[in-house]
């Protein structure tokens, strides 16, 4: 087991500082999620409260509060005495957050479709071109994730959900993990690529059933790789 974050929390000389809009406890959760998410805090790492506090330059009552919603979204689990381990990636969480995902994101595409050229579209191909100028690049692979993050919050935006997405997303804190695992292999750029532009015609042609066909395509490629990424990475899953 991992047992210290200390020297894994990268922060600026000057802390972190919420502020009336932000306050210092979501920073602290979305840093630290991030790591979790991109496995730079593996399953298993324990989390010491006054070392986290001591890192972010903030007293223990924004950490209390992040590790708080770390704990909802089943990513951290917390015991007596101030200790809190990375929760290991649960193959149950996976397939619950992929079927609430696939639901959401098939009814966002099949709306789209039906008003065919929006603001959100044109964001989203934007956000393609992007992406494509980022294909290959391994090096590239955390810019390529957030463009991706990006193109799918922009299909949210246009149907005016963008909460929705937001609460999906920080109860996919499992799922995301599988796909940090998956990415990097070999051909996996290329493939989502290739299904953010089949989405994308399919809603500028009004076709929302094939729309919602590509994008449920789109999200099962990594759930249908799941038993070997578990097999290939077995000390990161329960």
């Amino acid at each position: 087991m991992n047992t210290s974050t200390s020297g894994l929390i990268g922060i600026s000389d000057g802390g972190i500082k919420g502020n009336a809009h932000v306050p210092a406890s979501a920073l602290v959760y979305e840093d630290i999620r991030n790591r979790i998410i991109s496995l730079a805090l593996l399953p298993e790492t324990t989390l010491v409260r006054a070392e986290l506090a001591e890192s972010f330059k903030v007293s223990q009552s924004p950490v209390r509060e992040a590790i708080m919603r770390l704990e909802q979204d089943g990513l951290v689990v917390s015991y007596p005495q101030s200790r809190t381990v990375v929760t290991k990636i649960d193959e149950a969480r996976i397939r619950e957050e992929h079927f609430l995902r696939v639901a959401a994101e098939c009814e966002v595409v099949r709306q789209l479709a039906e008003i065919k050229e929006s603001p959100a579209v044109t964001k989203a191909k934007g956000l393609l071109k992007m992406q494509e100028a980022l294909v290959g690049d391994i090096e590239q692979i955390d810019l390529f994730k957030q463009l991706d993050d990006s193109f799918h919050a922009a299909l949210f935006n246009g149907v005016n959900q963008s909460n929705l997405h937001l609460q999906i997303t920080a109860r996919s804190g499992h799922l995301a993990r599988v796909r940090t695992l998956d990415l990097p292999r070999a051909g996996k750029m290329v493939s989502v690529l290739d299904g953010h532009k089949a989405v994308i015609e399919a809603i500028q042609s009004g076709d929302g059933a094939t729309a919602v066909t590509e994008m449920r395509h789109h999200l099962s490629g990594t759930m249908e790789r799941l038993p070997l990424i578990i097999e290939e990475n077995r000390s990161l899953f329960t």
